[in-house]
């Protein structure tokens, strides 16, 4: 009697479990993981289409920093199918430590031109930025500086502002600067712009921008975005007050054109959702998406034929963009991170 009452118990717990199983599967199928370096604010209207045109949900974990060590972690455990970066050089290391695997897609090798996506396949851009100089509209007359050389000038002592040399959007462009000028040359420029601060590196970009609406200085590097996020920022109206106190300057037009670089994203080594993974990438690669980021992010869609925002376009116009390597410019990240080391730049 035992024995029938738990062979019958067994049978039941056995259905049970597979019906268990199979809702498991169904709703797996029906949903994608992101791990995002990107806010929130940005991505989130582009997470929303893509789940209104396909039906598959969109799990989200944001953080500014540590999700390469968290996925490396977890190992074939974790639970994340997509990785979203805001710069290259997390692109880079996610694939260094072999977290990523290559994805083979017509939809992404037709939307994504090739220098805005890996050749072996394992990382793709979504939209580019310019790494622009904000010069104040009071204290910087037109043309008084139009190239990243000139920051390091010592007539912009104590007038320049800046982020951390070690945040990425820095290095980015240091690893560009040894590219084009070698090491040595690079190292007098950072000690150059250095001598010219006006303070301790600090902040965000929009933290140097309402710097220079206060005084504290007259120049800052920002990224081109930055911009449209605060001349329309109608609920935070002194972002526009920051925004209207300076002008735009894309550097190096006269020469190799301006730095640029883009955000991006690679599906993970172990994704359990890939086919979903895949599919978000292939929609975030498309025009409705393309056209999404640069209405409501102001960035620059990687899809050829997408056009720029109305507002970037109105204040921006057709610019000259470094064409370096972004392949090339991440191999000198290093040396770029140990120049801002040895010159001491965020001390």
């Amino acid at each position: 009697m035992l024995s029938r009452v738990l062979a019958k118990g067994f049978f039941c717990f056995t259905v049970a479990a597979a019906l268990l199983g199979s809702a498991l599967s169904s709703t797996a199928a029906e949903q994608v993981n992101i791990y995002s370096y990107r806010q929130p604010f940005l991505i989130q209207p582009v997470l929303d289409a893509f789940t209104q045109e396909t039906g598959i949900e969109t799990r989200v974990v944001y953080a500014s920093k540590g999700l390469v060590e968290r996925l490396a972690r977890e190992g074939r455990n974790s639970p994340a199918d997509l990785v979203l970066t805001s710069n290259t050089s997390n692109l880079m290391q996610l694939v260094n430590e072999g977290l990523t695997q290559p994805v083979d897609s017509a939809v992404l090798e037709k939307n994504i031109p090739p220098q805005f996506r890996a050749e072996d396949d394992h990382w793709f851009g979504l939209t580019t930025r310019a790494r622009l100089i904000y010069a104040s509209k009071e204290r910087v007359r037109p043309g008084e500086i139009t190239t990243y050389e000139e920051l390091a000038d010592p007539k912009w002592k104590g007038r320049i502002c800046t982020r951390s040399g070690k945040h990425p959007y820095t290095l980015s462009l240091i690893a560009s600067m040894i590219a084009h000028h070698g090491e040595e040359k690079t190292r007098a420029w950072l000690e150059g712009v250095k001598a010219n601060l006006a303070r301790k590196p600090q902040g965000n970009d929009r933290a140097q921008v309402k710097a220079i609406s206060e005084g504290v200085c007259d120049l800052s590097l920002g990224n081109s975005y930055y911009f449209g996020n605060m001349i329309t920022n109608e609920e935070e109206p002194e972002q526009i007050e920051w925004a209207k106190s300076v002008n735009l300057i894309f550097p190096n037009q006269q020469g190799r054109g301006t730095h640029m670089f883009i955000s991006g994203a690679a599906v993970t080594k172990h994704a359990p959702n890939r086919e979903n993974a895949v599919k978000l990438l292939e929609f975030l690669s498309g025009e409705p998406a393309q056209f999404l980021y640069a209405e409501k992010n102001f960035e620059f869609p990687v899809r050829p034929g997408v056009k720029r925002s109305e507002l970037i376009q109105e204040y921006m116009g057709e610019f000259r963009e470094d064409d370096l390597s972004l392949t090339e410019i991440a191999t000198y990240v290093p040396a770029a991170s140990k120049l801002v080391d040895e010159v001491a730049f965020d001390f």
